[in-house]
């Protein structure tokens, strides 16, 4: 085992920690730029309208970030006072800094979700019409994947079913959804197809530095675009951020499998070792966490001994009692390896579980 002295840290905290490629790099410096406020930047305008085609919508608005998009969503589908039910572990419930609320005047209603199943019969109780008490229902929220499982889309037939008899507009929270697309073999424009408006970042496993697209009708994305200036989000030369994302988009989808499969040999790894337990039977993105299967060491404890080691992984709130491992560009098969062999020392020597492996597995 290579001493992590020896050796870059490997970053197994999100996939937005990827930096770019050479590649990539050259392909910004090079970039042909304008005034994307007056819609001159040929690269701005290129990457919308690659990804407009790719997810099969009619428009694309870039933006700099997944949270400003989702914002947007909130902003541009119903007016504020409306009721969003979503699911609760939904990034614009947790991670969002309260915006949609704060911002956009949206009242949010949670829904349970286990893996990546939807409380289907929970969406359509919770769905209100107006009333001089209660707030109407205004959007629909999913996200696919989810916390690195996938909606199965079957599930989302069903949602834009209920969506259509109750005349609701779907918002898809997709960050990540090229990864679903690899992971269940559809197209992902079939995926997309399920949602009035989707959202995806080039920012994560696509390995661009910068961005998210917000897609949708013509006239969806032109009043997000109003509310995007509002926002703060109006870009002049931006094409050399576009440049990346649209880089990712023609390059970096199809190797998204290799994430996905070494997501599934270091899981299997972790799985086996004792003292560790994963929150899932089956890994199907690039995303999973661990938990602490006995009482003599805390998964904070065992991530602080990894980082001495040098490997990094999403360290939770006290509260929390997983840690999130994710694979992305950057990570090879060689660091899962490594990763594996100083997991098992580490529970090992440091927390003095029974064996290296598990017995009963």
């Amino acid at each position: 085992m290579t001493n992590s002295l020896d050796r870059n840290p490997i970053d197994l905290r999100s996939d937005t920690v990827t930096l770019p490629s050479p590649e990539m790099r050259a392909v910004m410096a090079s970039a042909d730029v304008g005034d994307d406020f007056y819609r001159e930047d040929r690269t701005v305008a290129e990457l919308e309208a690659t990804a407009a085609s790719m997810l099969d919508k009619e428009r694309a608005l870039f933006v700099p970030s997944g949270t400003m998009a989702n914002l947007l969503a909130h902003l541009t589908h119903c007016p504020g006072g409306a009721e969003v039910v979503a699911p609760e572990p939904a990034h614009s419930f947790s991670s969002e800094a309260g915006g949609p609320s704060r911002i956009a005047g949206m009242t949010l209603r949670a829904i349970a979700q286990r893996g990546g199943e939807l409380d289907l019969a929970a969406y359509r109780r919770l769905i209100r019409s107006h009333s001089l008490l209660t707030q109407p229902t205004g959007l629909l929220w999913v996200e696919q994947p989810t916390r690195g499982f996938v909606v199965p889309i079957e599930q989302l037939w069903e949602l834009r079913e209920i969506a259509d008899q109750n005349g609701l507009p779907i918002h898809m929270d997709g960050a990540r959804i090229f990864n679903a697309a690899v992971a269940t073999g559809l197209p992902v424009a079939e995926i997309a197809a399920l949602a009035d408006s989707v959202m995806f970042c080039v920012s994560k496993g696509l390995a661009a530095p910068i961005g998210s697209l917000l897609l949708g009708t013509a006239d969806f994305i032109e009043r997000a675009r109003y509310n995007r200036q509002m926002l703060g989000g109006g870009m002049r030369q931006a094409g050399i951020v576009a440049a990346g994302g649209l880089y990712a988009l023609h390059h970096n989808v199809g190797r998204l499998s290799e994430d996905h499969a070494n997501a599934r040999r270091l899981s299997d790894g972790l799985a086996s070792l004792a003292g560790l337990r994963l929150d899932r039977d089956n890994v199907e993105t690039n995303i999973f966490f661990v938990e602490a299967d006995g009482a003599n060491f805390s998964v904070q404890q065992f991530a602080t001994a990894l980082r001495a080691r040098g490997i990094l992984v999403n360290v939770p709130a006290p509260s929390r009692r997983a840690v999130r491992f994710v694979t992305h560009y950057g990570v090879n098969a060689e660091d899962i390896e490594y990763v594996l062999e100083v997991a098992a020392a580490t529970l090992a020597t440091e927390f003095d579980t029974d064996s290296p492996a598990r017995q009963h597995r």
